[in-house]
């Protein structure tokens, strides 16, 4: 079967702008992992800055990745939710863990 390098490399251009960016991931990574409301998924990225990552939700929104729910409580209580499309960006994440893991032992091992 012959292969497309143009697709490909137009497929792997909007994989990287996808996960391209230094908080895209950990927002992921933090509401699959049962995080839900905005200041528990803040809390659970050292480092990210409330103006980035409403805007990484609104983003991430618009891109069908998560869901926002509002429940007309008092005070009013929001969560986001991932998509089921949004999960199956999951194997990926877990490769990219794996592969950072042993990355990082390969580079360790190389100082030694």
């Amino acid at each position: 079967m012959e292969r497309d390098q143009t697709e490909e490399l137009r497929a792997l251009q909007d994989t990287l702008y996808f996960i391209g960016g230094k908080w895209r991931i950990p927002v992921i990574n933090a509401i699959c992992n049962g995080n839900k409301r905005f200041r528990e998924i803040e809390r659970s990225i050292p480092g990210i800055t409330t103006r980035m990552l409403s805007k990484e939700l609104k983003d991430m929104e618009l891109n069908k990745l998560v869901k926002r729910n509002v429940y007309p409580d008092t005070p009013v209580l929001i969560e986001y939710v991932p998509t089921e499309y949004c999960r199956t960006f999951g194997n990926i994440i877990a490769e990219m863990i794996n592969w950072g893991r042993e990355h990082r032992k390969v580079i360790v091992e190389d100082k030694i």
